[in-house]
């Protein structure tokens, strides 16, 4: 039981004496034993490891192949780049460019102008050299001599070269002479040569069909030239058929019906590589049943100077001759005018074994030597009835000799 408190009155008045608080008990120390020895460690005898069988290496595991990556469906077309860089090509594509301004419309050039364009090549070299002779210097023996030399360069022939000159000596030696001078002369001079052989290509009525028979050598221009006088002669009311006889050569065939279409002619054409003249006895007997005002017969090109090729040409002729003994009423020869010099071989042999009766010139507007028309008609005297400068049909003209002789010599 606990201590019994005491009261208040006690407390106040000390009746009894409050007794002090217990202290506390320290602690009690315990005796410390002395160390005891301790002995030391015993090391413990070394035992030989027992021998480890080898271990076998881990055999590698397989790689395993790759797997396909996974491409997520492609979501709708509107939403891939692709889409959307092909949305911006198609607009600039169909983008409407803005309205050009309209130009008046070129007008035409008349003939000379054309010609002189065509001839520009020939006229400026001779111009440009007569001028370089004749600077400042009167006409001596030696200046004549450099201008004879001019000429024939630009493949006006010897004889028409010498004329030239001999016109000067007589008329302006030891005198003060300018270029136009010379190139008035020389105007003068070509179109002496040339007056009596421009003739027109006179299509005669009273033969249905007049035969024209076209030859050359490979690339002068046959059959080009077949188009345009097709379209002349159609344009002028005639009614006109073709023949495609050079069977050599698949692409003629296929461009004298081109050119039949445009004209509205018809064509005779058999396979690449058929007679010749086989084709050509059907177109005669053909026009002639239907009436046709003009027979245009195409030949393969050939060279002058292979036999066999140009017997194949007499061959094609005798044909046409079995059928009407008067044709063909018109053999044209057509010459490359940057041939130069080998075309007067072309008219003298073509002459010789296929009677040619005009000339065509053509290509004047890709060379520098178209004096040598000049000189093949002082040589054969054969007519010329038509030049060409150009692609153009109406780049074909009949052929006038004063105009040509101002265009060559680069008088306006």
């Amino acid at each position: 039981m606990t201590d019994k408190k005491p009261g208040f009155f006690k407390r106040l008045f000390g009746g009894e004496t409050s007794q002090p608080a217990p202290q506390p008990v320290p602690p009690q120390e315990l005796p410390v034993e002395p160390p005891q020895d301790v002995p030391p460690p015993i090391d413990p005898v070394p035992v030989p490891p027992e021998p480890v069988p080898p271990v076998p290496a881990p055999e590698p595991e397989p790689v395993p192949a790759p797997q396909p990556e996974e491409i997520p469906p492609p979501g709708p077309p509107e939403t891939t780049p692709d889409y959307l860089e092909d949305i911006a090509e198609t607009a600039e594509r169909t983008a409407v460019p803005p309205p050009l301004p309209v130009e008046p419309p070129a007008q035409q050039q008349g003939w000379f102008a054309r010609l002189a364009s065509g001839l520009k090549r020939s006229s400026d070299q001779l111009s440009g050299s007569i001028t370089s002779v004749f600077t400042k210097r009167k006409l001596d023996a030696a200046t004549l001599d450099e201008l004879e030399d001019v000429l024939i360069q630009a493949d006006l022939g010897i004889e028409t070269a010498s004329a030239i000159t001999e016109t000067l000596r007589r008329d302006r030696f030891d005198k003060d002479v300018t270029g136009e001078d010379v190139r008035a002369v020389l105007a003068a001079e070509v179109e002496k040569v040339l007056g009596p052989v421009a003739r027109p290509l006179l299509i005669d009525p009273g033969q249905k069909p007049f035969v024209i028979l076209m030859i050359g050598v490979n690339g002068s221009g046959k059959t080009t030239t077949i188009g345009k006088l097709a379209q002349k002669f159609v344009a002028e009311g005639k009614s006109v058929m073709l023949a495609a006889g050079d069977t050599f050569r698949a692409a003629a065939i296929e461009q004298l019906q081109i050119w039949g279409q445009r004209t509205g002619a018809p064509v005779i054409a058999r396979p690449a590589g058929s007679d010749a003249s086989g084709l050509a006895f059907d177109a005669m007997t053909q026009a002639q049943a239907e009436g046709r005002d003009i027979l245009i017969i195409d030949t393969a090109g050939r060279l002058q100077n292979r036999d066999e090729l140009m017997n194949e040409l007499e061959k094609v002729i005798r044909v046409i001759k079995k059928v009407n003994p008067s044709a063909p009423h018109a053999t044209l020869l057509t010459l490359d005018a940057t041939t130069g010099q080998n075309a007067m071989r072309q008219a003298e042999v073509f002459g010789q074994r296929a009677g040619v009766t005009g000339l065509v010139m053509t290509k004047l507007d890709g060379t520098a030597r178209g004096g040598i028309l000049v000189a093949i008609a002082r040589t054969f005297g054969l007519p010329v009835h038509f030049i060409g400068v150009g692609e153009g049909v109406d780049d074909l003209e009949p052929f006038a000799a004063a105009d040509f002789a101002r265009a060559i010599a680069g008088r306006e």
